[in-house]
């Protein structure tokens, strides 16, 4: 029985030891195989995706590296499919967990800001006080961007979570109303879908893309 609205989110089953979690890597038992001599579908949709991202991110970059270009696009397509397999029934949606997004967004977060600073540490100062800072301001912007750095993989977890959570309470709360006979809640509840639908593909897109636009940042400082 729900206690709350948000135990709807509660990784919890009736057996001792949680199994929602496996819903992480449950995508690996749909993924395509080579098993046709022409692609499916399904691997046509998703090469033409990888290219599509591929060249946003070379875009994107200052450099290229195939290496950054993996990571990212295959942090999107982790994210996209868990976002899509927590629109279905009676699956778990780890990326409504802080827990999960955080873990994913704090060691690429970490790593970035490690190897910038024990390789450049010159540059990293420097980048920490903007173009005609006056020197009396200094100190200040020294610290606010600071606190701007530490914040980002927080802030990239919060806006996943936070997106992912609002479309989901408000389909439970109409689901209480919901009646095959009243047609206005049937019709919101089938925009809410939609609207779901878009907004996780869109999350995903965003924390990749701002993931990236922060590797770039760095190593265009670095690269100077």
């Amino acid at each position: 029985m729900m206690t709350n609205l948000f135990s709807t989110f509660d990784p919890s089953t009736s057996m001792k030891m949680s199994l929602n979690w496996l819903s992480m890597i449950l995508f690996l038992s749909v993924m395509p195989h080579k098993f046709w001599m022409k692609p499916s579908r399904i691997q046509a949709m998703t090469s033409l995706l990888t290219n599509l991202l591929n060249k946003e991110l070379n875009m994107t970059l200052n450099y290229k590296s195939k290496e950054i270009t993996i990571i990212m696009i295959s942090t999107f397509m982790f994210i996209l499919i868990n976002n899509m397999m927590g629109l279905l029934p009676y699956i778990f949606t780890a990326t409504s967990h802080m827990t999960t997004n955080l873990a994913l967004t704090l060691p690429m977060w970490m790593s970035i800001m490690l190897f910038s600073w024990i390789n450049k540490t010159k540059m990293m100062l420097t980048h920490l006080t903007p173009l005609g800072t006056p020197e009396l301001l200094m100190p200040f912007m020294v610290m606010i961007e600071m606190m701007s750095n530490i914040i980002r993989p927080i802030s990239l977890s919060v806006r996943l979570t936070a997106n992912m959570i609002t479309g989901h309470l408000l389909m439970t709360l109409l689901e209480t109303s919901l009646n095959l006979k009243n047609i206005p809640i049937l019709m919101v509840q089938v925009f809410l879908m939609t609207f779901e639908t878009a907004v996780a593909v869109i999350q995903s897109y965003v924390l990749m893309m701002l993931m990236t636009l922060y590797i770039s940042e760095v190593n265009y400082d670095i690269k100077k």
